[in-house]
């Protein structure tokens, strides 16, 4: 009998946690190169959470599905940046028919733990946050399901 491999066990949706600058690259990565409707982000002013439903290429998995000549995977994720004081966007619509590309997350810090959050968007889209504290939640909340094109992102 041999013990039990890492690659036995089966893989759960992903639910991550950013509150500090050092852990925002992480959720970055993961969530670059997701789509989304325009109609699918929205801000809770009086919550002050802005929140994104995205379909999100699963960078995670790429090595083993290249590996085992298996279609790519995307997953529905709920991106949440909680603490939102005010939300620009540029370059956005909340249109239904407009289709957006998140390319990266980057944010500025200010004082006390205040900052800016920036999302990046493809076609110079950006939206920028301004939070109280970096309170981001990454959270699959669908199965993986077959990417559409079935190609995985060619860049860096």
């Amino acid at each position: 009998m041999s013990d039990a491999r890492f690659e036995d066990g089966e893989e759960s949706p992903l639910r991550l946690i950013a509150q500090r600058p050092e852990d925002l690259p992480v959720l970055a990565a993961l969530v670059q190169d997701a789509v989304m409707a325009g109609s699918d982000i929205t801000f809770a002013r009086k919550q002050h959470r802005f929140a994104m439903l995205l379909n999100r290429f699963r960078h995670e998995d790429r090595p083993a599905a290249t590996r085992e000549g298996r279609p790519f995977e995307r997953v529905r994720s709920l991106l949440v940046f909680d603490h939102v004081l005010a939300v620009r966007a540029q370059g956005i619509s909340r249109d239904a028919d407009m289709v957006v590309a998140l390319l990266d997350l980057i944010f500025e810090p200010g004082t006390e733990g205040a900052g800016r959050l920036r999302l990046i968007f493809a076609g110079d889209g950006e939206v920028e946050l301004s939070v109280e504290a970096l309170d981001v939640t990454l959270t699959d909340v669908s199965r993986p399901y077959r990417a559409n094109s079935g190609k995985a992102p060619a860049h860096e």
